[in-house]
């Protein structure tokens, strides 16, 4: 089952809310994400936002309601999820650093319908090709451009319904940012993503649909190209002016 084949949503997020070590993170977060292209996650820093991903997913203790292609997957632990089709993408990227390349997209591989193909493979040598010469190289020796090309092809090595990517050009020099994006546009032609990220010119280049943050809960949420040219609105929602880069 692939994400383009759904008629509804392929996420729906009902009155979320999450706790880390007791205290409120996510306050009452409803959007859906769309059974194709780039919803972006927004907001200033400390909002929810990761730990909106980290709910859908049931990394942290959660309630509401959590439907992935029209069934609650909320009351499930996250290796179910994840075997539902739900790549994710963290913000800190978690490659084993004691492993080669080819041992950290080994360890991604899975089983199964949403598991890996050999088309899927075929797919990430063709975005990744400095991994394959990469390949014997220890993870933990990588940049950390490097190291997030890693992360990333080991989402996109199954066939999944969904990807969940958290800020993943962070701390990444221009050159990679581009590369990094060019690769999500890639990816997001086969599967939906829900994307964390802070640079607006990434969202200008990726994404179709937005969802606004603020204090746990969702303040706006419309098409990125109408909230991206109202310069007033990004100032109001986001604290940046327009011809700022990032958040």
């Amino acid at each position: 089952m692939s994400g383009q084949s759904m008629s509804g949503p392929v996420l729906q997020v009902k009155n979320l809310s999450a706790r880390i070590a007791g205290q409120q993170v996510v306050e009452d977060v409803t959007f859906d994400v769309p059974a194709v292209g780039v919803t972006a996650v927004l907001g200033r820093n400390g909002v929810g936002k990761t730990s909106t991903l980290r709910a859908v997913l049931g990394l942290i203790e959660r309630k509401g309601e959590v439907l992935l292609g029209g069934e609650r997957v909320d009351g499930d632990r996250t290796d179910k999820i994840v075997r539902r089709g739900v790549g994710y993408v963290p913000e800190d990227r978690e490659v084993f650093a004691g492993l080669t390349v080819a041992e950290n997209l080994r360890l991604a591989e899975r089983a199964g319908p949403n598991g890996t193909s050999p088309e899927r493979r075929a797919l990430v040598a063709e975005l990744f090709p400095d991994l394959v010469q990469r390949a014997e190289q220890r993870a933990g020796t990588l940049s950390g451009g490097q190291q997030q090309m890693v992360s990333l092809a080991r989402a996109l090595l199954n066939d999944n319904i969904l990807l969940l990517v958290d800020e993943p050009t962070k701390g990444l020099a221009p050159r990679i940012v581009g590369e990094v994006a060019e690769a999500l546009a890639h990816a997001a032609t086969t599967v939906p993503i829900l994307l964390v990220e802070q640079n607006l010119q990434v969202i200008e280049r990726l994404a179709d649909t937005v969802v606004v943050i603020d204090a746990g809960r969702v303040v706006h949420t419309g098409q990125a190209a109408d909230l991206l040219g109202d310069p007033d609105r990004i100032q109001r929602l986001l604290g940046v002016h327009a011809g700022e880069e990032s958040l």
